[in-house]
């Protein structure tokens, strides 16, 4: 990129801030992407692809790459630890709403390096890596980021317009000074990875369960190679009791007994936010994802709808770039915000609501809400239509 030229700088390369860079260089506008790593994280982390988040990564060409490394999921459910089956949705009714009627389970890694390689590869993108931004700031005219380098020199970059892609602990947002409002769930979220095959010992087990109890919700999502569990934790012990090999073993045995130890390839223990950004603009500085909102996992709402901004954002920002008022941005805070708190937030809360129902009554009752729903095919599609984000997408319209 020449050095001259105008600019977006985007703070953060995870999956929102490479979305946001390839969507603007695709557009013909220049960005310096701006991370804090040596190399871009190649965790596990989020591994569910929403239909309609395919839908826009195949503009960027990228989404049959992800098809064709990870695990097409046209069922998912919910489940009763002790009953079974609950009620298992179809993704398949989607088919001519979108073009990829099912949920895609595949490491969100394997996203961070498609896009990795198009930024670096193409003319406009510019990644900057062991950088860390400390301090931002705009004018009338430009914006600029104040960064420390490997090295521990400084440097400051300029350019038109700049995006806070950086995470739960965003500096862009504290730079904005903007709110963070909401609560921190209870419990610890456990996230164990194994080999062992659950889907050859639990009968009907579809690729993705969300399975309730009264006294452990557990969550079972597959990906090609393993399973991943999810286990709410209790906040009082430490991280070294709960990731201690032997009481990992004793969570394991407890959701399905193994007469040989469980081999867990990855484990991670996180506390769970419920927070959305009172702002996600001011001025020429624009929030998005985790900088702007977060939420509990159940759903795969949270990397999705960052991806969603994301896309929102670039959309207003290419109109911006070429001459329309910078009110246009507007739009994006009063769209995106909405279906952070109405949609993301709700959901993510409703299906930890479900899980975690300790009443007999509520429980039931939750129970007969799904089978209906499962049993009737409009409500069915209704369901699904909303749980995949297709149809917070569409309501957006109606949000001037």
């Amino acid at each position: 990129m020449t050095e001259n030229r105008e600019s977006v700088l985007v703070i953060g390369a995870g999956p929102v801030g490479l979305v946001a860079t390839a969507s603007l260089i695709a557009s013909g506008i220049p960005v310096k992407l701006i991370e804090l790593t040596a190399d871009l994280a190649l965790d596990l982390r989020a591994s569910t692809f929403h239909p309609p988040t395919l839908d826009f990564l195949d503009k960027l060409g990228v989404t049959q790459s992800l098809v064709d490394q990870g695990l097409i999921c046209q069922h998912w459910q919910f489940r009763d630890r002790n009953q079974g089956t609950i009620a298992t949705f179809d993704l398949s009714l989607l088919a001519g709403e979108t073009s990829f009627p099912f949920r895609l389970q595949c490491e969100q890694w394997k996203l961070t390096k498609a896009l990795r390689d198009f930024i670096e590869n193409h003319p406009d993108g510019e990644l900057i890596t062991e950088t860390k931004a400390e301090t931002v700031g705009q004018n009338d005219d430009k914006v600029w980021v104040n960064v420390e380098n490997k090295d521990g020199s400084k440097t400051k970059y300029h350019a038109k317009f700049l995006i806070g892609a950086d995470g739960a602990r965003s500096i862009v947002r504290k730079g904005i000074n903007a709110e963070f409002e909401g609560m921190t769930i209870p419990e610890i979220f456990l996230v164990l990875s194994t080999e062992f095959r659950y889907e050859k010992v639990i009968p009907d087990l579809a690729n993705i369960a969300y399975i309730s109890d009264p006294s452990e919700w557990l969550v079972l999502l597959r990906t090609l190679s393993l399973w991943r569990v999810l286990l709410p934790t209790n906040p009082e012990h430490s991280e070294e009791f709960i990731m201690h090999p032997e009481n990992v073993q004793k969570r394991l045995q407890a959701v399905y007994p193994s007469s040989e130890p469980y081999k867990v390839l990855h484990k991670t223990a996180y506390r769970v936010h419920e927070r959305v950004a009172n702002k996600y603009i001011h001025g020429r500085i624009f929030l998005a994802g985790d900088a702007a909102h977060v939420n509990n996992p159940l759903g795969g709402m949270g990397m999705n709808g960052g991806i969603h901004d994301a896309i929102n954002l670039v959309e207003k920002l290419i109109k911006v770039w070429h001459g329309a008022p910078l009110e246009t941005m507007g739009r994006y805070e009063r769209q995106r915000r909405k279906v952070a708190i109405e949609t993301v937030q709700a959901q993510a809360l409703r299906n930890r609501a479900i899980l975690n129902a300790s009443d007999p009554k509520q429980r039931l009752a939750y129970y007969a809400e799904l089978r209906a729903t499962v049993a009737d095919k409009n409500k069915h599609k209704e369901y699904v239509m909303r749980s995949s984000m297709i149809t917070s997408l569409r309501e957006l319209e109606k949000v001037n």
